[in-house]
């Protein structure tokens, strides 16, 4: 019973065809010949999944050696499959072929152990040297193997973040502009950027990062808005996984951070507001539980002292970060006996409610009543009025967190574990031109 002839298809056949000479001519081959009647009636498998599985089980099992014999088309797959599997596979089934760090350093011209620490993104690769290696991977369609990487090397090349937020935050801005920075900086080096969600203070937010760091999911993880006794980071420096937070906490515990001087700022934003005239200043304060609402309060605080000004309780609320609080808040603080003249706020979303808040009652924001933010978000600038705030760069914190944690997962000791930066006071429309008190 004669057997059916075989049907690859054409890139599987091309590729079998164009490693012929390649397999002949290896040194652990004797020289063989071809057998047409073997070539023309080998068994098909149906599929070349049933192929490479059938030729996996007689290799991989029993890597037998070769010795004189007949070369036909078994061998020739039997071969290509236990020496180019993934090369093999994609031709087969018409998939464009992998592209490895060997071709990319014949490409560039540089060797392939600079080149896998370039696309790893290893400081000791000049930038030049990386920026020509990375444009060259991209126009290639390099996609590195994080799993083969990451048993290689222990790691994912991923860092994680996860936002703590619930269904209302997820649009702010101000997350918005920190993942810009970090997503930027992972990009620049190679990694890749895990983004998560969870609810803050509840029970899921430590197993979410269980599941990471015990999962091997992410090499290192960034924390951001920082609580005063937060346990996400003792849970982090307790297993000694590396980490970079945006923020202080209280804890004794010592962990890389970057921060914005959050005192210093709201005393500029106080010291505008007085020499403006201002006396009865409102603030509208962040969660208590977060360390930057603690140190934005001292430094309202500390404006009040410094001008012999008494500190009135009434006159401080707590928002909880959303636009809609700063309206709800402010509405309060208009309804006292005795209202402000002028609010300092938390963050700027808080301040556009509270100026929505005040041009409902009718005022005129910037003559009848005056508005500070905090963050100098993209929407300050276009609000209207535009709003004076204080502002921290955003970006370029998640840019630099996002560096220096990937030092840590390197193995790389920082030149400054603790950075505070030093805020700027941008005046605009929300706090000028009042009649003075």
């Amino acid at each position: 019973m004669m057997a059916e002839a075989v049907r690859l298809p054409v890139p599987a056949l091309l590729f079998v065809l164009g490693q012929f000479h390649l397999f002949a001519c290896h040194p652990r081959n004797l020289p063989v010949v071809m057998d047409a009647k073997n070539y023309s009636t080998f068994s098909p498998y149906g599929q070349v999944t049933a192929i490479c599985d059938a030729a996996r089980g007689a290799i991989f099992e029993k890597r037998r050696k070769f010795s004189p014999q007949t070369l036909d088309i078994r061998n020739v797959l039997e071969y290509n499959i236990y020496n180019f599997p993934k090369r093999f596979e994609a031709e087969a089934r018409g998939l464009p072929v992998p592209v490895t760090l060997k071709d990319i350093a014949q490409r560039v011209g540089f060797s392939v152990t600079t080149v896998s620490r370039a696309l790893a993104g290893y400081d000791d690769v000049a930038e030049e040297t990386r920026r020509k290696i990375i444009e060259a991977a991209r126009e290639m369609g390099y996609y590195p193997s994080y799993t083969a990487r990451s048993l290689r090397w222990g790691r994912t090349n991923t860092i994680g973040f996860v936002i703590p937020a619930t269904e209302r935050y997820l649009s702010d801005p101000f997350f918005l502009e920190l993942l810009s920075g970090i997503g930027d900086g992972t990009a620049e080096r190679g990694f890749d950027l895990l983004v998560s969600t969870c609810k803050p203070l509840e029970p899921e937010e430590r197993l979410t990062y269980e599941r990471i760091v015990r999962g091997r999911r992410a090499d290192g993880m960034v924390v951001a808005r920082t609580r005063r006794e937060d346990k996400r980071i003792s849970y982090l420096v307790e297993e000694e996984f590396p980490l970079v937070a945006f923020g202080r906490t209280a804890l004794d515990l010592d962990f890389p951070y970057v921060d914005v001087d959050g005192e210093e700022g709201v005393r500029q934003a106080m010291e505008h507001l007085i020499d403006l005239g201002h006396r009865r200043i409102a603030f509208i304060s962040p969660p208590s539980y977060l360390m930057f609402a603690e140190h934005r309060l001292a430094g309202y605080r500390r404006a009040l002292e410094e001008h012999d000004l008494e500190f009135d309780p009434s006159l401080v609320v707590e928002g909880d970060l959303t636009q809609s609080s700063g309206f709800l808040t402010m509405k309060k603080l208009l309804d006292l006996p005795s209202p402000p003249t002028a609010v300092v706020c938390g963050n700027d979303l808080m301040a556009l409610g509270a100026i929505a808040a005040a041009q409902e009652r009718g005022l005129t924001v910037g003559r009848d009543i005056a508005v500070v933010g905090f963050d100098d978000i993209p929407l300050a600038e276009h609000s209207h009025p535009s709003l004076t705030t204080v502002r921290q760069p955003i970006y370029e914190i998640g840019h630099t967190i996002c560096h220096m944690l990937i030092q840590l997962i390197q193995g790389n000791e920082l030149a400054e574990r603790h950075i505070i930066l030093k805020p700027e006071l941008v005046v605009r429309e929300s706090s000028t031109g009042p009649e003075r008190r």
